[in-house]
């Protein structure tokens, strides 16, 4: 029998390399070890030096609010903004709450949003968007309407009245349907914007826009009070087909009981009997 792991033994023996140990050079070490050292060290002082200005800056006040700029404001005074924002002189930048700064100001109701962005060193700027009025519409309480359909605040003394008004939608069916409430609020702003470019009939010639849930828009004429069935859709061919007769129906509005537009490619008008027999 063959011993083979004395020969495994002896074959490693005779095939190991010698190595020889090289001397270190403690020089060089130290030289690199020298350099990472200042590296470090420089970093340190850098971060800490900046570190303490900054700590100087901010306890000297320098980015101390010292302006605020309210810009895009035109019904709402600058003074009710800045109030309302509780913004000081000698606050720091970097204290203020932007975001809750923008949420009071739109707690006012004219103001749809407010944007406020710290303007280094110390400046503080307020950019605001204002409701834009587009109707009234009346709860039980006469209230503004804007552009986008918002309900945003009750009428009070001295407020203008010179809008077009919307019935037909009370308080409690708004607080119980708000998106039926929205989309109805809509139709009506899509109807004003149809009469807006008109000539003949726009919305000059209407007191009020009344909206039923089965019939949808009704105008009222602001001359006898005439109904005007505009229905839910199609508003530009029916105001077309209104128009194209209108000359001659004006000087008969208060013998009108109403205008029906509902039906394809014709104008019913119904008399009012009453009307015209008080006339005579």
């Amino acid at each position: 029998m063959h011993d083979l792991k004395s020969k495994k033994q002896k074959k490693a023996k005779t095939n190991r390399r010698k190595q020889e140990k090289q001397p270190r050079d403690w020089k060089k070490l130290f030289h690199r070890l020298l350099r990472i050292s200042i590296a470090s060290g420089s970093g340190f002082l850098l971060a800490s030096g900046a570190l303490l200005t900054a700590q100087m800056l901010l306890e000297s006040g320098y980015f101390g609010v010292q302006q605020v700029r309210v810009e895009n404001r035109m019904r709402v005074s600058e003074g009710d903004i800045m109030e309302a924002s509780d913004i000081e002189t000698g606050d720091s930048l970097f204290d203020l709450k932007l975001h809750m700064i923008g949420r009071k100001i739109e707690e006012n109701p004219w103001i749809a949003r407010a944007d406020v962005e710290r303007s280094f060193p110390d400046k503080v700027v307020i950019r605001v968007v204002e409701r834009e009025v587009r109707a009234v519409i009346d709860l039980g309480y006469l209230y503004y309407v804007d552009k986008a359909g918002e309900v945003f605040k009750m009428l009070e003394t001295g407020d203008q009245l010179n809008y077009p008004v919307i019935t037909g939608i009370d308080r409690q069916y708004l607080l119980d349907n708000p998106d039926q409430t929205q989309d109805s609020l809509n139709l009506a702003l899509q109807l004003m914007d149809e009469l807006n470019d008109r000539t003949l009939f726009n919305l000059e010639d209407v007191s009020e826009i009344h909206y039923d849930q089965h019939e949808g828009l009704i105008l009222h004429t602001r001359i006898g009070g005439v109904p005007v069935l505009m229905g839910k859709q199609g508003f530009n061919a029916k105001l077309n087909r209104l128009e194209a007769i209108y000359d001659d129906l004006e000087p008969r509005l208060l013998a009108l009981k109403y205008i029906d537009l509902n039906v394809t490619d014709r104008v019913i008008v119904k008399l009012d009997v009453k009307r015209k027999v008080s006339r005579g």
